[in-house]
């Protein structure tokens, strides 16, 4: 799982069988406190998130195409799967 803030929304016309209807935002991924922690990626949103919110992300192929039901395609690799609350450390 990655944690990571949505940083944008992608909008596109053509698209393969997968992605259609649905949602793809762009994710920064964050640390704990919330600090950018690499490299954004795109994710099939799965629960409504929208920019600004913190979110865990699934980057296992299968686990990421079970939570949009869609086990055989190969072309999905990173699902939104939560949004998150709160993050506490001790």
């Amino acid at each position: 799982m990655i944690l990571g803030k949505v940083i944008g929304n992608v909008v596109s016309t053509i698209v393969v069988e997968a992605y259609k209807s649905r949602k793809i935002l762009v994710v920064q991924p964050v640390n704990p406190d919330g600090n950018p922690s690499g490299k954004s990626f795109l994710a099939i949103d799965a629960v409504q998130a929208g920019v600004g919110d913190i979110v865990l992300t699934l980057e296992e192929g299968n686990s990421a195409r079970q939570i949009i039901n869609e086990p055989d395609s190969g072309t999905v690799k990173h699902v939104v799967a939560a949004i998150v609350d709160a993050v506490t450390l001790e």
